[in-house]
């Protein structure tokens, strides 16, 4: 059991956990998955879509040490555990605001956010190369990578390892429309 937390003031957040129920590989079922949740003392907890998206209540105290938490819960509870990256409500407002590689022409669909663990250094960013997936295209700002999938993602060379690798922290990509969902999601929430 987490400790209990000393701040009184709770928000809204959304966790968002990398490779799960993708492909047929760490199936979990989202009860299960809220369950783990309110188990860490969260509140008002819910679920998006099958792809690892929590939407909860917590004081900032307990939600900054979800990342951690969570990921040995689910090895006690599922055998198995993926990385946890998490955004307030306000930050999911504020990403989903504006795409900045959105414009006229372009499909939404192909519109993606990759939310990462932690913000590279400058260094780590002008290691990737632009030229990688020709069609492609990404744009780094803070602790999200902008992405447009010309061609589609199935195909793209912008992957979640290849952004591992060269920024040195975990990604976990979603498609627009659901970076739009979850913002409202959360603000809903409070």
């Amino acid at each position: 059991m987490p400790p209990k937390s000393t701040s009184s003031k709770s928000g809204a957040y959304v966790a968002l956990l990398r490779g799960v129920n993708v492909g047929g590989k760490n199936m979990v079922a989202m009860p299960a998955l809220a369950r783990l949740f309110e188990e860490a003392r969260c509140r008002q907890v819910g679920t998006f879509i099958q792809s690892g998206n929590a939407l909860f209540q917590a004081d900032p105290v307990l939600a900054a040490k979800l990342p951690a938490l969570i990921p040995a819960a689910m090895a006690k509870a599922l055998g198995f555990q993926v990385p946890v990256v998490l955004r307030s409500g306000a930050e999911m407002a504020a990403i989903a605001a504006k795409h900045p590689l959105a414009a006229p022409g372009i499909d939404p669909k192909w519109l993606h956010v990759g939310f990462l663990a932690s913000a590279p250094s400058a260094a780590q960013v002008s290691a990737l190369d632009p030229r990688r997936s020709p069609g492609d295209r990404f744009k780094v700002d803070g602790k999200q990578v902008y992405v447009h999938f010309g061609n589609g993602s199935g195909t793209s060379k912008l992957t979640a390892p290849y952004f591992d690798s060269k920024l040195g922290t975990t990604i976990t990509l979603r498609n627009w429309n659901t970076v739009q969902k979850l913002a409202a999601l959360a603000q809903a929430l409070g």
